[in-house]
């Protein structure tokens, strides 16, 4: 499961902005995207199939269930 805040997520939870230190946390959180990036890159040329369960999506456990089935019957 990724945090919205700390993997940038486009809900309103990743798109907080800290208050203080603001360019310190924007560069962090914008590594932490970009290393997300890379890595998933990474997984899918050796062949793996990424799902990325964000933690505002583990709220809704119908739609998270539904999510994860066709996920996983997908092939």
């Amino acid at each position: 499961m990724a945090s919205c805040f700390w993997h940038m997520h486009n809900c309103r939870f990743g798109r907080v902005k800290p208050a203080t230190n603001a360019e310190f946390w924007h560069a962090k959180r914008t590594a932490t995207r970009l290393r997300d990036r890379k890595n998933i890159k990474k997984l899918k040329k050796l062949g793996w199939d990424v799902l990325i369960i964000w933690e505002c999506q583990t709220r809704n456990p119908d739609a998270l269930k539904h999510r994860l089935k066709n996920f996983l019957t997908q092939k």
